[in-house]
């Protein structure tokens, strides 16, 4: 049942479903901060936030005792009770002030730790193995994930913290004034028809139908912003993404001449936000007509309730001030739900957002396991064998022309074929990201494989960190650092070592991937799997990479993915490297299998 709960989450239109899907996406929540890192700090200052409220509770109490002689010596003009009155205030106001400080504090530090709580685990869930490029396969779920780990994250330590605490706060005042207030109804007596009327607790039941009517209503008008609030927040993120997604590319654009195509398309992407904007403004206007309306008239609904005893003489003004004071007190904390219903649907949508988002990247894995039928093992016997593999993409399938393809150390395999042929999607298949196909898969044990695409992938950071990446940058000496630079062309670069960069701005393509060349050369793998990498490199960097590969990396298997059409590939078939070509069969169309 919880299971499929959480499914229902992943559908942006299942956000207002029901308490089953809730509870599900709490829930997971909940033991997200249980294993967290840091929850015994949690604990803490959960643990500490209830003492400082029950402590305010308890002043509150007592200013609102306060009231009472207060207001009787002001209403008999004795000047010493209303100076020793004073000075009782400073003391209640002191302890208050600290309370409220100390409060704020440990608010502020709830919200930092449940934060870090809340993204870190959205970042190990991620950054799992293949994870990362599973979830961009999953379809809308997997659409800006920044958003939902960056923005969304945060919202939801925010509201969390907030709501979490201002609900305690209620509850906690609520038990301690219901019984002060019940204490103080004694002293109401109704007068009907000439007889008196004394209701038990007359103004604690005030208050509770007054707050239940106003936070019934409230919830029935703002429950639309769940879904509203959700829809909002992804199409602010898709605005965001177009936006940096042109600032990445605006030398393209401007090269195109395709400013105005681009405004359309940002004006389309606004336009759709505006839309979501314009429902939310209808929906939280409505809801303010009842909470507006409902604070409006609470200012005098306490001094309604409370004035049949003061009109019969049965109050003072002080007592009368007491018992309003008492009743406000009830009632505030009886309509949090009213004062909060924005706050709440907000919370709702922005829980759904990271619970369906966790979910998806939990699914991840079993959904590629469930369709996956390429087999994937480790072997001991140091040789990469591929047997009767078959990799299906979205055009076709490919298929090598021998069912049974082996590379031994220092050993070099060329498998070539057309544009559209699926040679990335084996690339994939072979680095364990495409499970789509048929086959088995047997690679060395170790990990001691390195993948090369086509367009390589710099961190950002220093030009040291981009060569030992994945690695930490102190694994190599600066030796080898500035002779990987210097086989590849590069060695101007060996003094910016240490500078922080964006390199795949900075350098152009064939110095990228020269940069990545010399990564495989200060790394000497054993085993080098490369994705038609050699055509964007200069004539100079390949005769490098060639006489690196026989001399330096002899001992190195390399298996080169490629066109085999273009003058680089057939020249390393009959270099140093001694390529032994498979050529993969024709495409089989997928409508055909």
């Amino acid at each position: 049942m919880r299971e499929e709960a959480l499914k229902r989450t992943q559908d942006p239109e299942n956000v207002e479903r029901g308490f089953g899907a809730f509870f599900a996406q709490a829930s997971m929540m909940f033991s997200v901060l249980r294993a967290a890192s840091g929850r015994v700090r949690l604990f803490w200052l959960n643990a500490s936030l209830i003492g400082v409220i029950a402590a305010t509770a308890y002043w509150q109490i007592e200013l609102n005792a306060w009231n009472k002689p207060f207001y009787d010596a002001l209403s008999r003009r004795h000047l010493g009770d209303f100076l020793s009155q004073l000075g009782m205030f400073g003391k209640i106001a002191g302890a208050l002030l600290v309370l409220n400080v100390a409060q704020t504090w440990l608010n502020q530090m709830l919200r930092m730790t449940l934060r870090a709580a809340f993204t870190r685990d959205l970042f190990a869930e991620w950054l799992a193995p293949r994870r990362i490029f599973l979830l961009s396969q999953a379809g809308r779920i997997g659409v800006n994930p920044d958003q939902r780990i960056h923005e969304d994250a945060r919202h939801l330590a925010d509201l969390t913290t907030d709501l979490g605490v201002g609900l305690l706060q209620a509850a906690l005042l609520l038990g301690c004034f219901i019984g002060v207030l019940w204490g103080l109804s004694a002293g109401v007596v109704l007068s009907i028809d000439g007889r008196d009327l004394i209701i038990p607790g007359y103004m604690v039941w005030c208050a509770f139908i007054y707050s239940g009517v106003a936070s019934t209503a409230g919830w029935l008008v703002g429950r639309p912003l769940i879904g509203l609030n959700a829809e909002h927040y992804g199409r602010e993120s898709d605005l965001r993404f177009a936006l940096v997604h042109l600032n990445e590319h605006g030398e393209d654009v401007a090269l195109y001449r395709g400013e105005a195509t681009e405004r359309k398309r940002l004006d389309l992407v606004l336009e759709r936000l505006l839309f979501i904007l314009r429902r939310l403004v209808g929906a939280t206007t409505n809801l303010t007509w009842v909470t507006a309306g409902y604070g409006w008239f609470t200012i005098v609904a306490p001094i309604i309730v409370a004035a049949p005893a003061f009109f019969d003489g049965k109050l003072t003004l002080g007592g009368l001030l007491m018992s309003a004071g008492a009743f406000t007190q009830v009632q505030q904390s009886l309509r949090w739900f009213i004062d909060n219903a924005g706050a709440l649907a907000d919370w709702r949508a922005t829980l759904h957002r990271v619970a369906a988002f966790r979910l998806a990247l939990l699914e991840s894995d079993g959904a590629a396991s469930s369709e996956s039928r390429i087999e994937i093992e480790t072997t001991t016997d140091d040789r990469l064998r591929m047997e009767n593999l078959e990799v299906l993409f979205p055009y076709g399938t490919i298929t090598l022309s021998k069912p049974v393809v082996e590379l031994a150390p220092g050993e070099r395999v060329l498998i070539v074929g057309a544009p559209g042929a699926g040679k990335t999607s084996l690339f994939r298949a072979l680095a364990g990201l495409w499970p789509r196909g048929s086959g088995k898969i047997s690679l060395p044990s170790g990990g001691a494989v390195m993948f090369m695409p086509k367009s390589p992938y710099f961190a950002v950071g220093s030009l040291r960190e981009a060569l030992a990446y994945p690695g930490p940058p102190e694994r190599f000496p600066q030796e080898a650092y500035e002779r990987a630079l210097r086989r590849l062309g590069l060695g101007r670069l060996s003094p910016d070592l240490d500078r922080r960069a964006r390199w795949d701005q900075e350098l152009s393509d064939p110095e990228q991937q020269a940069l990545a060349f010399a990564r495989m050369r200060l790394h000497e793998p054993s085993w080098v799997v490369i994705d038609e990498a050699f055509e964007a490199l200069t004539s100079e960097a390949l005769e490098a990479v060639f006489d690196i590969l026989a001399n330096e990396l002899a001992r190195t298997a390399v298996l080169y993915i490629g066109g085999g059409h273009t003058k680089r590939e057939r020249r390393a078939k009959v270099l140093a490297l001694n390529f032994e070509p498979y050529e993969p069969r024709t495409p089989v169309p997928s409508s055909a299998r």
